[in-house]
């Protein structure tokens, strides 16, 4: 039990930095600061495919960034759909230390990176495509004081625009300097630092009870009903393993793979429902919790047609 309340410290001591991170970047971008700025990206036409490249990043914390830039508006439907898909949480690290051999290692790793890559990003599209007209870009980011420079501009003549300058210049100087001063350090230290406690807080309650369910059944019960489960019932069962939100769910289903216990598509299945800790995040927000079932009822949907698609062709050729 110890290892339990230890592993779920780790896990979430791990994410802890990840999480500090972002809320500052949602500073930052919600302010429309000039470091802000580059974060187009994040909903531009490029932004699933970056999404679906940074979800195959083998850490938790690319997974619950998206979720909460989601929530906040700032990625879309299909980036965030992209991330989740591509999303393994710990499951190359244990293909790359199992008992495969190295060849079959590097096979095995670089099928489930391009395949998850290529199907992450093709989702990714087709969702934002079919939801376009609730697609949530980024507003372009103003330069400091625009709108005010032209409603001043557009109220005096040309005579007093020297003056307005000047006085526009003081205005700004002193806006700049006041936010410095006195509501730099509560808005990017103190809010995110809290946030980041918050959902910290909640991810080890989360990890505590899985990994206690976990430690109950026991491994090696989970292992056996999967390679007991046959062709038709091991994507059913591999895709309800991947929708535990912690990263044991993600290590059973490598293990169980590496072992000879669950045929590639099988594992697919369940590791492209599976995202991390990331789907947590929006079903504990009470204004996102639906479209997070919604979310999590689709990555099954995708998750099973990949894995009886691949057995069904496994068990013709």
């Amino acid at each position: 039990m110890g290892d339990v309340i230890l592993d779920a410290l780790l896990d979430t001591l791990k994410l802890f930095p990840f999480l500090f991170v972002l809320y500052v970047l949602i500073e930052l971008l919600e302010h429309r600061t000039r470091v802000g700025a580059p974060s187009r990206a994040l909903s531009g036409k490029a932004a699933p495919f970056l999404g679906a490249a940074t979800g195959l990043i083998p850490l938790c914390g690319f997974s619950v960034m998206a979720a909460k830039l989601f929530e906040r508006g700032l990625v879309t439907v299909g980036t965030l759909l992209a991330v989740f898909i591509a999303t393994n949480d710990e499951a190359l690290l244990v293909l790359a230390l199992s008992s495969l051999t190295w060849q079959q290692k590097i096979l095995y790793i670089a099928l489930l990176c391009v395949f998850k890559l290529v199907f992450a990003v093709a989702a990714g599209y087709l969702a934002d495509f079919l939801l376009r007209k609730r697609a949530q870009p980024l507003a372009p980011m103003p330069a400091p004081h625009e709108h005010e420079h032209h409603e001043h501009e557009h109220d005096h003549d040309e005579h007093d625009e020297h003056e307005h300058h000047h006085d526009h210049d003081e205005e700004e100087e002193f806006h700049v300097c006041e936010h410095k001063h006195h509501g730099a350090l509560t808005l990017y230290l103190w809010s995110p630092l809290l946030h980041a406690l918050q959902v910290a807080a909640a991810v080890l309650a989360v990890n505590f009870v899985f990994g206690t369910l976990f430690f109950l059944i026991g491994e090696d019960k989970v292992v056996g009903f999967l390679t007991g489960a046959g062709y038709w019932f091991q994507p059913l069962v591999s895709v309800l393993i991947g929708m535990v939100p912690n990263c044991a769910s993600s290590v059973v289903l490598a293990e169980t793979f590496s072992m000879g216990g669950l045929t590639f598509a099988s594992c697919l299945a369940g590791l492209v429902t599976n995202t991390g800790l990331g789907i947590l995040v929006l079903l504990k927000n009470s204004k996102t919790w639906k479209r997070g079932l919604v979310l999590l009822g689709v990555l099954a949907l995708l998750g099973l047609v990949v894995g009886y698609a691949g057995n069904a062709l496994l068990l013709l050729f």
